[in-house]
């Protein structure tokens, strides 16, 4: 089991609880971007740089990961074939993308992208708070325990 990160949206204080659950369970850990990326040379951290274009580092990502493996991301559609994939998705603010909800999530951000397009809508997510990286930390900690249990 690996841990492959959509890291070119990723936010820093993610990656970096990221690699501490990685230090602290031994357990290998992927960013891909398309961008250099630093990262502690500790032979559990690694990178994949891909080249600029749209879905480039998404598609990397499906075609490495595997059954099992855990993806951050926050884009829906690569949560989608990660969950098609039988991988675990996880989002920056702690959301477990499952088979129940995925399609939803999906619908939903097909909607407030028509609704953006139209003018309809503005404005992003909010700004990640200190109960976001308290969920994703804890969503990641409990898929990294089911894994070791399960190993």
């Amino acid at each position: 089991m690996q841990i492959w990160v959509d890291a070119d949206a990723c936010p820093s204080v993610i990656k970096e609880i990221i690699i501490r659950a990685s230090q602290r369970t031994n357990t290998k850990v992927i960013l891909v971007a398309n961008k250099p990326l630093r990262v502690p040379l500790n032979g559990l951290v690694s990178t994949i740089q891909v080249s600029k274009g749209f879905d480039v580092a998404d598609n990397k990502i499906v075609q490495l990961m595997q059954p099992g493996d855990i993806v951050i991301t926050a884009d829906i559609p690569l949560a989608d074939e990660v969950v098609a994939k039988k991988g675990r998705a996880i989002n920056p603010r702690g959301e477990l993308y499952t088979p129940e909800n995925i399609k939803d999530r999906l619908a939903t951000r097909d909607l407030m992208e028509q609704l953006r397009d139209f003018g309809m809508v503005t404005g992003g997510p909010k700004t990640l708070g200190l109960r976001d990286r308290q969920d994703f930390a804890n969503q990641l900690d409990r898929l990294l325990a089911a894994s070791t249990a399960r190993g």
